[in-house]
């Protein structure tokens, strides 16, 4: 019976033919925390009496959220995770020093590696299964027991194959993809499933578009979004200092699916998630006729902050001005992506156009700094959740759209189209 990549990469590590609905204790190459969920789990790790990590060099914690600390509370958070990092003398543990958002900062250091089973304290941990890997958000307990024991207990999920046929067109990307997935299935249309990504369109994508459509498969409910290992795959890992030896794996032509979604990228506008879910999804030119007024456009997160992101908003923002009735906020995934943008002379172009560069961080993407949202405010955002409340004040609304909507939005003052 034919298996698919998420069946064969669980197999690989419990050393058995395994299915989907099987519930499986694994082993984890990667656990990965942050400074919001980690306390939970040193707590929680302390408290069962474990004084060793059962693999330390599988253990990552990445402070991300509220760093530098926005108050006496983040600071107070932060230290709790520094402490212990300290303590177990960790060498995966990234602070100012070299800092990044977790789910771009690991693959860009090489702790996530194709045939891994990775979890963390984050439910846009699928961000990595755009490297072949299979990886998933648990809860902070989840993260303690697989400290102490090194592994935890899965149910191999149902796979949904997502078929995408066509070259996409100039400003439809990887987020565009998603979104358009989400829109067709709802927010819960894969409970429990994963997603995988296959079709003629991939071989078009780059990493970064493979890490979008991975990070928001959460949003369509998913425990999982995956894409198989091939030739932009082993570009992108090219440079890497890897931590593990890649593990190749590919589904079978006769694996079974749960369902099979087709989609013709060709033919894909722009799409715009309207408040107040993922799901809401609509195409840019309705967007362009709604003649939706912004106060902020944002451009990044784990979901669009890497460097392709800056890239495009540079293309669109030279030469011109920020609307003076928006705020525009860019936040590199990465120091190192800030880095690189800076010597490519994107950064120079943004702050000439009128936006501010902030350091790596996810606050303003959860409402908690470096861009909140005011009463009945309006922003744009690259972000991947739009919820009410998500980013600031109840009464703000957001509108969820890729990195080149964004640009030209924040130009324009209203909602566009970048083609």
């Amino acid at each position: 019976m034919g298996q698919t990549i998420t069946e064969k990469i669980f197999s690989e590590h419990v050393g058995k033919a395994v299915y989907a609905g099987e519930i499986i204790r694994c082993n984890i190459d990667m656990v990965i925390g942050n400074d919001i969920t980690t306390p939970i789990s040193i707590k929680a790790f302390e408290d069962s009496g474990a004084t060793k990590l059962a693999n330390p060099d599988g253990f990552s914690i990445v402070l991300d959220h509220f760093i530098p600390a926005k108050d006496i509370a983040s600071a107070n958070q932060a230290r709790i995770s520094r402490d212990f990092a300290k303590k177990h003398n960790l060498k995966n543990f990234f602070d100012e020093k070299d800092m990044g958002i977790e789910h771009a900062l690991l693959p860009e250091k090489g702790l996530v590696v194709p045939g891994d089973v990775i979890i963390g304290a984050d439910s846009h941990t699928c961000t990595h299964g755009a490297l072949g890997a299979f990886s998933t958000g648990m809860g902070s307990t989840d993260l303690a027991f697989a400290m102490v024991t090194g592994g935890n207990w899965f149910k191999v999920p149902e796979s949904i194959k997502v078929v995408l046929s066509g070259k996409p067109g100039k400003y439809t990307t990887g987020k565009d993809i998603i979104l358009e997935i989400i829109r067709m299935i709802g927010v819960d249309g894969a409970l429990y499933r994963t997603l995988e990504f296959t079709g003629s369109t991939i071989e078009h994508l780059t990493m970064d578009d493979r890490f979008s459509m991975c990070n928001m498969a959460i949003e369509a409910g998913a425990k999982s979004g995956i894409v198989a290992y091939d030739e932009t795959t082993e570009a992108f890992l090219s440079d890497k200092n890897l931590a593990r030896t890649p593990k190749i794996h590919h589904s079978d032509a006769d694996a079974s699916y749960v369902q099979i979604l087709e989609i013709d990228v060709a033919n894909l506008e722009p799409v715009i998630a309207y408040p107040f879910l993922p799901s809401n999804g609509h195409s840019v030119s309705q967007a362009v006729s709604d003649k939706i007024k912004i106060d902020q456009a944002f451009i990044g997160s784990c979901t669009n902050g890497r460097l392709s992101d800056l890239q495009v908003a540079a293309e669109i923002l030279k030469g011109k001005r920020v609307h003076p009735d928006v705020r525009l906020i860019v936040t590199p995934g990465t120091q190192m992506i800030l880095r690189e943008a800076n010597k490519l002379g994107y950064i120079d172009i943004i702050v000439d156009a009128g936006g501010v560069v902030s350091n790596p961080t996810c606050g303003a993407c959860l409402g908690g700094y470096m861009g909140i949202l005011g009463d009945n405010e309006v922003a744009v955002s690259t972000t991947n959740r739009n919820f009410v409340g998500r980013m600031g004040s109840r009464s703000s609304k957001v509108y969820l759209a890729n990195s080149a909507v964004a640009a030209i939005s924040a130009i324009n003052g209203y909602i566009s189209d970048p083609r």
